[in-house]
């Protein structure tokens, strides 16, 4: 079973938005769009499909939470393999290996002919946006005229990141339902029970990931953590081992390589950052500012390697370079 929403069965994002959601259901007073917002990570696209397998017909597991299904119920099956005919799914496309940077417009525009059918198996239909936040400006002109005459027996779960940056027209018409961020506690057990770590492991992972479940349990998989410790040691270490970074580097090709170049890259930002935070701590103002400055340079990475296409392997040697000169000055 992979980790996408769809497929996730045993997280229970927030129990007061799925019993605010069920109470709502149960009473015949179900809004028509829902507004899910949080940062991300907070379980909110694994609360749609919850939400969604529930309205789809799903016999209710209790034991999983107010929104509980089995994994083995037909409508669960049907969902986890993106072939329920009352189920439709906006998010970005992969073309070639790579995720478009937006929903398209032309996406968007199947949603009113998805709602003007009559549901074929269940009482609902039932449509997920992941992430409103990736509309373009058209796409969110078109899903508004969806929200401005709403379906009959149509359900439609907006997941957001950012709800201020919507169309004010959008956010009115919708019930929100807030996803808060989780305490370092819950995050720590969520570890220990789901990702089997030990008590040392995920207690600092779940500090790393700022509240969020799903940042804690993607730090948590094999190479995520892997890189981690990777990023980690390079910043601790006096010097870098160049023939390791060389060997990693010939991994960066195609679109695998490129996931595991973002990966060992977000690890090195968030490494740095933990360094610039504990030199600015301490009595080393100078040598903390010049930790920020490194977090600063290599946040920006990322985002020119994609749109310049540089080469990932000249990228990453830049990067350790400069982080070699950060440790060399102070």
């Amino acid at each position: 079973m992979s980790d996408h929403p769809r497929d996730r069965f045993d997280l229970v994002p927030d129990l007061a938005a799925e019993t605010a959601f069920e109470e709502a259901r149960a009473r015949g007073r179900l809004h028509h769009a829902w507004l899910l917002c949080g940062v991300e990570g907070t379980g909110k696209a694994s609360f749609a499909y919850r939400a969604a397998r529930r309205l789809l017909g799903a016999v209710p597991d209790p034991a999983r939470g107010p929104l509980g299904a089995r994994p083995s119920d037909p409508v669960s099956q049907l969902v986890s393999a993106q072939s329920h005919p009352d189920l439709m799914v906006l998010e970005r496309l992969v073309e070639g290996g790579k995720t478009k940077k937006a929903i398209s417009v032309d996406q968007a525009r199947d949603l009113p002919e998805f709602f003007s059918k009559s549901p074929s198996r269940a009482q609902y239909r039932v449509a997920i946006v992941d992430a409103a936040d990736d509309l373009n400006v058209n796409a969110a002109n078109a899903l508004l005229k969806v929200l401005e005459e709403p379906p009959a027996r149509g359900v439609l779960f907006l997941v957001t990141h950012a709800p201020g940056r919507l169309l004010p027209t959008i956010r009115s018409r919708c019930r929100r339902l807030a996803f808060p961020v989780w305490n370092p506690a819950a995050l720590e057990q969520l570890l220990r029970d789901r990702a089997g770590l030990a008590a040392e492991e995920a207690g600092r992972i779940a500090l790393l990931a700022n509240g969020s479940p799903g940042a804690a349990l993607a730090l948590a998989s094999g190479s995520t953590l892997e890189a981690d410790r990777l990023a980690r040691s390079w910043v601790e270490a006096a010097s870098v081992d160049r023939a390791e970074a060389l060997a990693i580097a010939d991994g960066f090709r195609g679109a695998e390589g490129q996931a595991r170049f973002e990966t060992l890259m977000d690890r090195l930002i968030a490494a740095v950052k933990v360094r610039a935070l504990g030199e600015g701590a301490g009595q080393g103002r100078g040598q903390g500012a010049r930790w920020a400055e490194l977090w600063t340079r290599l946040s920006e990475l990322p985002d020119r390697t994609a749109g310049l296409n540089l080469d990932r392997g000249d990228v990453l040697a830049g990067a350790l370079a400069d982080l070699a000169r950060t440790k060399a000055a102070g």
